[in-house]
């Protein structure tokens, strides 16, 4: 953080989208800098300043030019602790050429706690998703809070839910007396009692708008692998038991199918998006119709269920897990299904009546499964699914990936300041 001395001149305070004339906010919201004019231009010191300041704009693109004046200054939408200078070495220069009598290191006040499992490991947060916590908040592990109880239950104000870690129970709820908001990093909440975390005064968010490009991605992977059977071809291909590539070995297109979507949220929407460029004829099913989505990608609106379920070459299910989804697809809903059809999962596998599913499989009531997700995860290593050769089941990596997992944890820790500041929550989930 740094401070700039004033020198009578214009005060610019930089923070939440605009300048204004008044000292230092709070700990989450705004650095100030002052910097001096003289007649028609800047002291050496304001003309250093503006310097580091435009090299510092065009680096990180803000929306706004600098003006040497009482005017406000709008900018990036964002909390500012301070200015975080990026560390770039064409930027170095600049920095080491500000006299130090110019700069002053605030000392801030303390950071709000935020618990987390652990850092690494099988089950903790990744190192570098840490690394932007610590940014904004002073990170607890578990195993810290539960050694020094007494010290660390009041500093705690935040809880980041990271693969479902750590388990939000009444226990701990009753032992975290400042506590504010639960953030979850992913859109399912199903892991989250959100009536009893509400009856402690605790709001819960989401991360709904990071994860919808990556499981669209893999919703669209998992069809065109089962269609085209790349994993058997696969398994053919490196067998040492192959001999030649038998003609008869076909899969089925994509390109100009039925795909049918349950559920046409972001997640679906981006799937819609993404099926059009395939030339599919896309069929919906939601809750309440999508008529501006639905016109974007030209896909048709069912009210029934079973009528996109009667129709679809492919059945694609991006639901979140309710009471009212649970083992939405069973038995009676298979059945409906064309038998040259394919489920694709990539919600929660307990939508799905998984021992239904196992015997439409096995006597081809449908062609093939392709699942995301299942009921456990990872299912019992003798389970009937992992004896089937028409189904394809992936490690639950809708959003395992590098650029995903990053936006999660921004999207979170923007809700989770949102709260901690009082302003408006970008995503909170609210109980039913």
């Amino acid at each position: 953080r740094y401070a700039f001395p004033p020198g009578g001149g214009s005060e610019a305070l930089l923070g939440g989208g605009a300048c204004w004339r008044r000292g230092w906010g709070s700990a989450h919201c705004r650095a100030m800098f002052r910097f001096t004019q003289k007649k028609c231009g800047l002291s050496e010191f304001g003309g250093r300043f503006t310097l580091l300041f435009n090299a510092w704009r065009k680096h990180t693109q803000p929306t706004a030019a600098v003006l040497p004046s009482r005017s406000l200054i709008p900018v990036r939408k964002a909390n500012f602790r301070g200015l975080s200078l990026p560390d770039n070495p064409s930027l170095r220069g600049l920095y080491s050429r500000t006299p130090k009598a110019d700069v002053q290191v605030m000392a801030g006040e303390e950071l709000p706690g935020v618990l987390i499992l652990d850092v690494g490991g099988t089950h903790g947060v990744l190192e570098n998703l840490v690394a932007l916590l610590k940014k904004h908040f002073h990170v607890i592990t578990l195993k810290e809070f539960r050694e020094n109880k007494e010290e660390m239950r009041k500093k705690i104000q935040s809880v980041f839910v990271f693969e479902n870690r750590p388990t939000i129970d009444r226990e701990l709820l009753e032992s975290l007396p400042n506590l504010k908001v639960i953030g979850n990093s992913g859109v399912g909440v199903d892991h989250l009692d959100l009536k009893m975390i509400s009856n402690f005064g605790v709001k819960v968010t989401n991360t709904p708008h990071a994860v919808a490009d990556s499981t669209a991605d893999i919703g669209m992977a998992l069809m065109l692998a089962s269609a085209r059977r790349l994993v058997e071809g696969c398994q053919i291909a490196v067998s040492p038991d192959t001999k030649y590539f038998a003609v008869n070995w076909l899969g089925v297109e994509v390109t100009k199918a039925t795909l049918g979507i349950i559920g046409m949220g972001n997640i679906g929407y981006k799937v819609a998006q993404r099926a059009k460029a395939f030339d599919m004829r896309i069929l919906y099913h939601n809750r309440n119709r999508r008529k501006e989505e639905e016109e974007a990608v030209g896909a048709h609106y069912c009210e029934k269920m079973e009528d996109l379920l009667q129709q679809s070459d492919f059945v694609m299910l991006v639901v979140n897990l309710t009471p009212e989804t649970h083992k939405l697809i069973g038995k009676k809903e298979l059945g409906l299904m064309k038998p040259t059809a394919t489920l694709i999962n990539i919600s929660r596998g307990a939508i799905v009546d998984q021992d239904a599913l196992v015997e439409a499989l096995q006597n081809k009531v449908i062609r093939a499964a392709a699942l995301d997700v299942t009921y456990p995860e990872p299912l019992p290593r003798d389970h009937p699914f992992l004896k089937l050769n028409n189904i394809i089941i992936t490690p639950h990596i809708g959003t395992a990936t590098v650029q995903a997992i990053r936006m999660m944890t921004e999207e979170a820790i923007a809700n989770i300041l949102a709260v901690l500041n009082g302003k408006p929550i970008p995503s909170e989930v609210f109980p039913k």
